[in-house]
């Protein structure tokens, strides 16, 4: 006489797992409320039940980031947004919300200031480790939220030389599998895309702007500039132009000016508006220049007065109208400026393309154009 198998246990709604898992937080016991998060949720989702499934990563992450969970916390939190991308969620208020009540449960803690003594030092070293920890965890959970950015982790004007952000991505978003699995261990780059292929594309793909949700780069601009040590103004701008509050991105600028190097504050400005305008993005180029220039004003901060903020003054006038040859005049008279950092040369390649039409040279010239030279 065969033997029935036994049926599977149904689930029960979310909240009752999510009540059970809370009051193993308030324990204070992390770890194991951490592993049954992950698997009680990916039950939900091999049922089709995603939304439940949601509810409950959404409710972990928040619940172990404001109990000091960096780690666990952003777990759950990229978790979340993988299931988003399984769920097909649309990209819309609700979800953006979520993703922001996430964000804001990640802990802004200050650095401890005026230390003398070795004991004091440790502490400072401590802090500044937890403070690179929560930085990282935070970035990885909102880079995940936004889009797929295959060449983020490249350094553009070294490894490329030539071509646009958009022209760079159509031309390596190919089939690399067999090429790539036999040249990674030889070219670390190469194993740098193939691991950047595998990010999500949930804001990007599920209705938001075809680069990621403005809002959640604002989210990490911030997040990257007020909590990082020693915070890298190109990565921070990189992701502020892509967002849609020009203001804060003026104010953070205003503050970084306030404590950086000599002779890095007029580098910052250029670095910003010259990345708006490769963007095709004039209006927020200006608007940023006219904060800047108020803020100055009223003595918040004296705007560099150099060659390169004086080439920056010109060029935003004659991007208004068809002047190429006053834009290549700009460029041969600011040139000894403007070569104090070579990414500045390739943004302003990307704007006389955007503005003016010129045709730029190969986007697979330089070091990048020969690895692939080499695999062929």
């Amino acid at each position: 006489m065969s033997r029935q198998r036994p049926g599977r246990v149904p689930l029960p709604p979310a909240e009752v797992n999510i009540e059970k898992l809370e009051g193993l937080i308030n324990e204070g016991n992390y770890y194991g409320a951490q592993q049954m998060y992950k698997s009680i949720s990916a039950r939900y989702v091999s049922a089709q039940r995603h939304s439940e499934a949601l509810d409950i990563l959404h409710s972990g992450a928040c619940l172990q980031l404001k109990n000091g969970q960096v780690t666990c916390g952003s777990e759950l939190a990229v978790i979340f947004v993988e299931t988003l991308v399984k769920a097909k969620a649309s990209y819309d208020d609700d979800a953006l919300d979520r993703i922001r009540k996430i964000y804001k449960a990640f802990p802004q803690i200050p650095l401890p200031q005026d230390l003398g003594e070795d004991d004091d030092m440790q502490q400072l070293n401590e802090a500044l480790g937890a403070a690179k920890t929560r930085v990282e965890c935070c970035m990885s959970f909102l880079k995940a939220a936004i889009k797929d950015e295959i060449m983020e982790r490249f350094d553009m004007g070294q490894i490329i030389r030539g071509g646009s952000e958009k022209s760079i991505k159509q031309t390596v978003r190919m089939d690399w599998e067999g090429v790539m699995d036999k040249n990674e261990k030889m070219y670390p780059c190469v194993s740098a895309c193939k691991r950047e292929q595998r990010y999500a594309l949930w804001s990007a793909e599920f209705g938001a702007h075809r680069n990621g949700s403005p809002e959640i780069h604002v989210m990490l601009a911030e997040y990257l500039y007020s909590e990082s040590p020693e915070p890298d103004m190109t990565t921070v701008s990189y992701h502020f132009v892509r967002g849609n509050n020009p203001k804060k991105f003026a104010s953070a600028l205003v503050n970084f000016m306030g404590k950086c190097y000599p002779g890095e504050e007029d580098l910052a400005v250029a670095r910003a508006i010259l990345m708006y305008l490769s963007m095709g993005n004039l209006r927020d180029a200006n608007f940023l220049m006219d904060e800047l220039k108020k803020h100055a004003q009223y003595k918040e901060h004296d705007l560099p007065q150099s060659d390169l903020i004086q080439f920056i003054n010109y060029l935003l006038p004659t991007l208004q109208r068809d002047a190429l040859p006053l834009f290549n005049k700009l460029r041969t008279n600011y040139k000894s400026s403007i070569d104090r950092e070579p990414a500045l040369n390739e943004l302003l390649e990307e704007i006389a393309e955007l503005f003016y039409g010129v045709q730029r040279r190969n986007p697979l010239q330089g070091m990048f154009g020969d690895i692939f030279k080499m695999m062929g």
